[in-house]
């Protein structure tokens, strides 16, 4: 797709790969636009059922590019891949994709997309890479990972939507103390505190793995499910619940609802309709 991310889609799973491999996958400019590229490409694929990031060579993602911070130090501002005009970065604060910016988004769009995303880290997921991390579903990572909220080493703050999911997954008080110190921790750490959803050491292949198994259930109850886990923290417990109905009253009886039930009393595999 570019020299930064690489993809390739076989049967409905799509394999996204950051390839800036001298680099450890850093975040420059083209990386944000890569990832934005990539999102919008999978949003169009109708047949996609599931979706693996990884990183390629040493490291998922050594977060913004150390080129950014010389020129932050020299009186410029943070290049987070937002559009500059006449050379000068944008504020940060436009809302330019939905309810974020354009950093921000490279992070949210993964939330936004309609089939599950699961992540596969090894080597480092530092600052921005930690942050692209979140935004999946699920979080497969190695046990020697080593990961940090790095960015108040730079005299900065999380801003790439971390601090707004990084609530829903582990501990106030342990999001604070990691967000102030920035001390690096481990994949076996973030295992137990609640960052990932699996501490393997082949966190790529078992992703792949259950996003084979994903793209082999009903499409259609997928999409609703992560609709619905979504919208659970930002709703009411009654928008919730209501939610639930609404979603289940559109899938009984529907052609990949009839299908799940009869592949199952037939015992053979089922042929959802995308």
């Amino acid at each position: 797709m570019s020299d930064r991310i690489t993809v390739t889609i076989e049967d409905g799973v799509a394999d996204v790969r950051l390839v800036r491999t001298d680099k450890m996958n850093a975040l420059d400019d083209a990386m944000f636009e890569a990832l934005l590229d990539t999102g919008e490409r999978l949003r169009n694929e109708k047949s996609l059922r599931a979706v693996v990031i990884s990183g390629d060579g040493r490291a998922f993602c050594a977060g913004l590019d150390m080129g950014n911070f010389g020129k932050m130090a020299g009186g410029g501002k943070k290049d987070s891949g937002e559009k500059k005009e006449g050379g000068v970065p944008s504020r940060l604060t436009p809302r330019t994709h939905g309810i974020s910016n354009r950093a921000q988004y490279v992070v949210w769009q993964w939330r936004e997309l309609e089939v599950p995303v699961i992540a596969a880290v090894h080597g480092v997921a530092f600052g921005g890479g930690f942050q692209l991390m979140l935004g999946a579903d699920m979080r497969y990572v190695a046990p020697d990972t080593k990961m940090s909220i790095m960015e108040i080493k730079w005299g900065l703050v999380p801003d790439m939507a971390g601090t707004q999911i990084m609530y829903h997954l582990v501990r106030e008080d342990i999001v604070r103390e990691l967000t102030y110190t920035g001390r690096i921790f481990l994949g076996e750490e973030a295992g137990r505190i609640g960052f990932a959803t699996r501490v393997t050491e082949n966190p790529r292949e078992e992703a792949l793995a259950t996003a084979r198994e994903i793209a082999g259930k009903s499409p259609s109850a997928i999409r609703a499910s992560k609709r619905i886990l979504n919208a659970a923290a930002v709703v009411s417990e009654e928008e919730g619940l209501t939610m639930e109905s609404v979603e289940q009253d559109k899938l009984i009886g529907s052609p990949n609802q009839v299908e799940a039930i009869m592949s199952n009393l037939e015992k053979r595999a089922a042929n959802y309709q995308d």
